[in-house]
């Protein structure tokens, strides 16, 4: 069961991203078009918790009830936006269109107050003996954690408000290292996906040594894995724009980094784009993006992980050049601090069985326009990066991970000097959050390019 401390961690990284990197002037603005205004997100996140704390012990909502019209349901982008017509997407609750109607911050808040508090109680209840913990309270609990760790990523990569541009020369890696090889051929091999975490067993106090997560990770499997040759790093930059600019004009999109980041300080992190530009890209290099198990065996050997250095949970804020490959540890490494796409399209696999606690994710998604991806990017939680069943995954062409953050999407707006260290234990790792640097939004995907042999 997730630990109090780690519930007041996480909050005060939501916190912290909500009503102090967003300016007021931005709280009925959308950070982009297909998102709800950011006014939306400060009520949703309370109001997902208490909607399942209320379902879970069978009592009334928080007041004031109408939030629950206003802040329930996902954004369209989280409800799958139809590839063929973005304005087309997954049924959820109708939002105020007047900024008059919404409810103010000081409400949002005093009701995110209020459903804390509750929360709280939950867990005194369960010391008392008064709630008897099951696993059906666990998954609750461990599900709308993460789920506020999945939006303290979005959230927690947009740049506080005032900050001026850096001086990119002092940022750039111009002297990042290459690896020893430029390829490894693994396998064949048999590698492991999953863990066993039926929902259907949620009634055992039974919890203790219980890993709980996602439906989607259920059930424990083995898979074969041919043998094959893999790319030591994700494709950068630099490689893609090389690519750009003389095979892939006309094929792949790339946007400039005009008056953004300059390309020479960012050309050996890791290239954000859409699936399909990568999937291109490896096409023409005789290549394929790498399968899910592939990608595991691949990591399973060479990820050093986040004791080991890798640029997750706010290490940085931004990503940084991988450095798989190299000469100490025998290899180990990280990719720089961005999800992988893969090549496997979301859908249901053998065993899988559909979440009652919340059967719309991923279920509502299994449409064919969505590729698995695994890892983690730099503002990801350990917790969610460094387990190794979890499955996410992103819609192949999403214009504003194909547009926006093909161009790393950069809105930079400031490096003036560390001001402001928060040690965050969240979820059971030490989280450094480092205000004050302003770099890329990169809360997408990279790759590497695997060649069949």
């Amino acid at each position: 069961m997730p630990a109090i401390d780690q519930w007041r961690a996480m909050w005060a990284a939501w916190d912290f991203s909500t009503q102090h990197m967003i300016p007021p002037s931005m709280l009925f603005q959308k950070p982009i078009d297909l998102w709800r205004i950011c006014l939306f997100y400060i009520g949703h996140i309370p109001m997902f918790l208490l909607i399942h704390l209320s379902r879970m012990l069978k009592e009334p909502d928080t007041e004031p009830v109408e939030f629950k019209t206003d802040m329930t349901y996902h954004h369209c982008s989280e409800r799958s936006i139809q590839t063929d017509d973005p304005t087309q997407c997954h049924s959820h609750s109708e939002v105020p269109m007047l900024e008059v109607d919404w409810p103010s911050l000081p409400s949002i808040t005093a009701h995110q107050y209020r459903v804390r508090e509750r929360m709280l109680k939950l867990y005194r209840d369960i010391d008392a003996g008064a709630v008897i913990l099951t696993g059906r309270i666990v998954r609750m609990l461990f599900m709308t954690l993460e789920h506020e760790a999945f939006h303290v990523e979005i959230w927690g990569a947009i740049p506080p408000s005032g900050f001026s541009p850096p001086h990119w020369p002092v940022l750039a890696w111009d002297n990042a290292a290459e690896p020893k090889v430029e390829t490894i051929t693994l396998g064949p091999d048999t590698v492991a996906l999953g863990h066993d975490d039926n929902e259907a067993d949620d009634g055992s106090p039974d919890v203790a040594a219980h890993d709980f997560g996602w439906d989607n990770e259920h059930p424990r499997r083995r898979v074969y894995v041919p043998q094959f040759k893999i790319a030591m790093r994700p494709v950068t930059n630099g490689k893609f724009y090389d690519f750009f600019a003389e095979e892939g004009m006309g094929v792949v999109e790339f946007a400039p980094f005009a008056h953004r980041l300059p390309l020479k300080v960012a050309r050996d992190r890791p290239i954000v784009t859409s699936y399909d530009n990568l999937s291109t890209y490896a096409s023409v290099k005789g290549g394929h993006i790498p399968t899910k198990p592939e990608l595991h065996l691949f990591f399973d050997m060479f990820q050093c992980g986040y004791e080991g250095g890798t640029n997750i949970g706010f290490r940085n804020r931004h990503s940084v050049p991988a450095t798989m490959g190299g000469e100490k540890g025998g290899g180990k490494g990280h990719n720089g601090g961005v999800w992988e796409w893969t090549s496997i399209v979301l859908e249901q696999h053998d065993g899988f069985s559909a979440s009652k606690l919340y059967p719309g994710n991923p279920v509502g998604f299994f449409d064919g326009h969505h590729q698995v991806v695994v890892g983690g990017s730099y503002a990801t939680t350990p917790r969610l990066a460094e387990r190794r069943t979890l499955r996410n995954f992103y819609q192949h062409n999403y214009p504003y991970l194909r547009l926006e953050q093909a161009q790393t999407w950069r809105t930079h707006m400031g490096y003036v000097a560390l001001h402001r260290l928060m040690n965050l234990n969240i979820v059971g790792y030490s989280l450094l959050v480092v205000v004050g640097i302003l770099m890329d939004i990169e809360d997408a995907n990279a790759n590497f390019v695997t060649m069949t042999v």
